[in-house]
């Protein structure tokens, strides 16, 4: 009897001793911490433009969405046609301004949550989901930015352009392996300047104004707060029109010193382990372990059984 027992402890600590080795195996493969959750722009989602005081187009731009303007008149867009617009123009009706009610809770949701990393010039990076903060410098693209996705659809990237937002002639938003330019967002403290033939992704949030020189290609949205937008025979197609839910804006909460702070709707971050050879699926790490847990004990078990027989 004393041998069952012994043989069944030896056993079971072979299982757990199994266990925690391919746990820390497994640990010690890339992981990643989720990003933020993708910021909800209500109502606000099908426009590709939406400005304040008034839309401006010079030449043939084209626009894939709709266009919106509040609280100006219908008489402050002007250059449609030769541009055209292939969704409905609101001009200070209902839809254009509850559409601004939710582009200013989707400005007031990034522009709070908490910095990944701090980068003034994007130009040359190479960047996972995250949120970048430009450390009250003016945001610069020059040359290409590169946003990976990793395969992961989800990815979200938040940019929070603590002064203005301008990039060079020419530059790049490329997005690589799943980034999706719907998961992109610009938060712009003052205004957004884009260069001649620049090539952008994602949605621009402008406080104030979105200029775009000539030839500007954006897959995304340019939405200014309060002021205009400026188009030289540009394209601008929102490839995400679905209207999304708002996201909450942060609410004051008491911190130790008893000041008020913003609190973000993102989760807390989780770790999982890619498998590489797979193509980039993910296993939440938890459920690795409990699973090999689970397999270690009934080893022990069925073995415990046999030696009773």
């Amino acid at each position: 009897m004393k041998a069952r027992k012994n043989g069944f402890r030896l056993s079971l600590s072979a299982g757990i001793a199994g266990v925690v080795t391919i746990g820390m195996l497994a640990s010690g493969g890339t992981a990643y911490a989720a990003g933020p959750t993708s910021v909800g722009l209500g109502t606000a989602a099908p426009f590709a433009v939406l400005a304040g005081t008034a839309v401006t187009s010079t030449g043939a731009s084209s626009l894939t969405g709709e266009l919106g303007i509040s609280p100006a008149s219908a008489a402050a867009v002007t250059g449609f046609p030769p541009g055209t617009v292939s969704g409905a123009i609101h001009a200070a009706d209902p839809v254009a301004v509850q559409a601004k009610v939710d582009l200013a809770t989707a400005y007031t949701v990034a522009a709070g949550l908490p910095a990944t990393a701090t980068h003034g010039t994007l130009g040359g990076l190479t960047l996972v989901g995250g949120v970048y903060n430009a450390g009250g410098a003016v945001m610069g693209l020059t040359g290409t930015v590169t946003l990976d996705g990793q395969n992961d659809p989800s990815s979200v990237w938040v940019f929070q352009a603590t002064s203005a937002l301008t990039t060079d002639s020419a530059s790049r938003v490329e997005l690589i392996n799943g980034a999706s330019a719907c998961n992109v967002f610009w938060q712009v403290t003052s205004s957004a300047t884009l260069g001649s033939g620049s090539t952008f992704a994602g949605t621009i949030m402008a406080l104030t104004s979105i200029t775009m020189a000539s030839g500007v290609t954006v897959n995304g949205r340019a939405m200014a707060r309060n002021a205009d937008v400026t188009l030289i025979a540009d394209t601008i197609t929102n490839t995400c029109s679905a209207a999304s839910a708002p996201t909450p804006a942060p609410t004051p909460t008491a911190t130790a010193s008893g000041t008020a702070a913003g609190t973000s709707a993102t989760p807390p971050p989780t770790s999982t382990v890619r498998n590489s050879s797979s193509g980039g699926s993910t296993l939440p790490l938890g459920m690795i372990v409990i699973a090999l847990v689970g397999f270690g004990v009934a080893t022990a078990f069925t073995k415990r059984r046999s030696l009773h027989r």
